[in-house]
């Protein structure tokens, strides 16, 4: 049993929600190793006791069970597979859990080398954006070895209360493609609903307090709607990161044969906003391409 006694977390990616689901682990007593590109953005854990390192080779050596949530596949390609990765330098009998949402393809691959190390890799993508990682109450859909996945999960409790095992490595960040294909298309119903409201004369605000807990309701049209509505377009979830999920599923349904029409169509909408300068900004500013 993995106890903060004989246990050494390391976590890779201190941002938006990295910075949170990290703060889970070390306020429940596990002994902490951070590392990000930024230092910055991990000041506020290497405050609270966090021991900070400068690469992820040290992370692997200092740690038993690591963390990674990063930007981009090439990213966590370079994190896990790198020169100075993790899987290099890792230890036999560590736990990886990449919570990145990434390609299938590249967690099988991830998989196969680490387990010729000896070492257990668990693809554990995420949803539930800024508010979930938070509030510990995130989605984690795992893919990868069940008893591996069996040990891990007391952990993966401190930070999400939805954690389902989806099978063999590279099925949870599959599932991750339904979850993200289903935002897609509800983002676009989402900005529209506003949209239509607010030119029919309606009180948008009052109109949710109809529509969100009826048939309607989703958890965008409850959590991000009022910030669109607040003009709030703060990043819970970058708009650069959905377009680089939104191109991976793009590519896995190619591969199986399937078309994606709403899919594609939420993609060139997002496209259009990156050139509007809006990649930096949350999903909910999707709501700016009809108001500018």
């Amino acid at each position: 049993m993995l106890t903060p006694e004989n246990t050494v977390i390391g976590f890779i990616g201190t941002g938006v929600m990295g910075k949170s689901m990290a703060g889970h682990l070390l306020k429940d007593g596990y002994p902490l190793i951070v590392y990000s590109r930024t230092k910055e953005k991990a000041k506020d854990l290497i405050d609270q006791g966090a021991q900070w390192v400068n690469n992820p080779k040290e992370v692997a050596e200092k740690s038993s069970v690591i963390f990674t949530m990063v930007g981009y596949p090439s990213d966590v390609e370079e994190v896990y597979l790198g020169p100075e990765g993790l899987i290099t330098h890792g230890k036999s009998g560590s736990y990886f859990i990449d919570m990145t949402t990434s390609s299938p393809s590249l967690a099988e691959k991830i998989y196969e080398e680490a387990k010729k190390k000896g070492i257990y890799s668990i693809d554990a993508p995420v949803s539930g954006g800024d508010i979930g990682a938070r509030e510990a109450k995130l989605s984690i859909m795992a893919g990868g070895d069940l008893e591996a996945f069996n040990v891990v999960r007391p952990i993966l409790e401190l930070l999400g209360t939805n954690i389902v095992y989806q099978g063999t490595a590279g099925m949870g960040q599959h599932t991750k493609m339904c979850n993200q294909i289903a935002i897609a298309s509800n983002m676009v119903g989402v900005c529209e609903a506003i949209i239509y409201a607010e030119k029919a004369g309606l009180d948008p605000e009052n109109v949710l307090k109809s529509i969100s807990t009826g048939a309607a309701g989703s958890w965008s049209l409850s959590n991000l709607a009022p910030r669109m509505l607040a003009r709030n377009f703060e990043p819970g979830f970058y708009i650069k990161h959905f377009i680089k999920d939104m191109k991976i599923a793009l590519d896995e349904a190619e591969k199986m044969g399937i078309e994606l029409p709403g899919l594609a169509l939420a993609k060139s909408l997002y496209e259009k906003l990156v050139e509007m300068g809006e990649e930096n900004s949350g999903t909910q500013a999707l709501y700016k391409y009809w108001k500018e």
